[in-house]
């Protein structure tokens, strides 16, 4: 059996529990449609399982908190303040979006590094699908505070004078570009920088066994757990990154925002 798996990507990763049933004869078939929904399977476990801790946490709430829902609530608190800095009396309308999206991207990233199982933001399809949350998010935003005239005129470059209708036609596409670029970068930036993370990890474990595995030491010396703290780190700067350009683009499509602007 192999010690590390390969990714779509042929990039190395460390086998997920179902890469270890597939050599099963008896489960070959099913275990081929599971390894083709296996990103979508791991995201749907992780949001069930912080459906459960949510629920756990806030099942007796008291006015005085104590224990879980004293952490839960303090979280809670730290990224209010986060998202307020940012759009001010209008975060608590967002907080519950953006707080969501932060815990699931963060959790997502560090659930590759337990044994045996996968970061589902390592794969595109379900980065590209939370970007696409935002994007449909922002949008809607926009239609919202502008209609959609002053939608369209804003994407016009909000032309006041002759010079401006001018370059209305111009300024059009290249707004249409920009928002579409947002969601895409959005998605490309947590996919390779969480794939990047558990490819060195699983070359550092691969070259731990194949280098300083010792007659007398019947595993390799474990030197990927550098890597993991690293791991651990960076996945809370990307989950913290992709919050905060996500409560930028919300920012952008607010009208006290456009009120300023123009």
């Amino acid at each position: 059996m192999n010690c590390l798996a390969v990714s779509s990507t042929n990039l190395p990763e460390f086998p997920t529990l179902f890469h270890l049933l597939k050599d099963y004869p008896a489960l070959q078939e099913a275990m081929h449609f599971i390894l083709l929904w296996e990103d979508v399977i791991y995201s749907a476990l992780i949001a069930f399982l912080i459906s459960i801790v949510c629920y756990f946490g806030a099942k007796k709430r008291e006015m005085i908190p104590h224990g879980f829902q004293n952490f839960l609530e303090l979280f809670v608190e730290k990224l209010r303040k986060v998202v307020a800095s940012v759009l001010g009396s209008e975060a608590d309308e967002h907080v519950p979006f953006l707080g969501t999206l932060f815990i699931y991207i963060f959790v997502m990233n560090i659930f590759g590094l337990i044994p045996f199982m996968k970061s589902p933001s390592s794969s595109p399809s379900i980065s590209i699908g939370m970007a696409l949350c935002v994007f449909a998010r922002v949008q809607y935003l926009n239609f919202k505070n502008m209609g959609i005239g002053g939608y369209i005129y804003h994407m016009s470059g909000s032309p006041k004078n002759l010079l401006g209708w001018i370059l209305a036609p111009l300024m059009f596409p290249i707004e249409v570009i920009t928002q579409i670029s947002r969601p895409v970068t959005l998605a490309l930036r947590l996919t390779g920088n969480v794939m990047g993370e558990h490819a060195l990890i699983s070359i550092f474990a691969l070259f731990s066994i194949l280098v300083f595995t010792f007659d007398w030491l019947p595993f390799g010396i474990p030197i990927q757990i550098p890597a993991m703290l690293f791991g651990l780190a960076t996945s809370l700067i990307q989950a913290s990154v992709f919050t905060l350009l996500s409560t930028v683009y919300i920012l952008l499509s607010t009208p006290h925002h456009h009120s300023e602007t123009h």
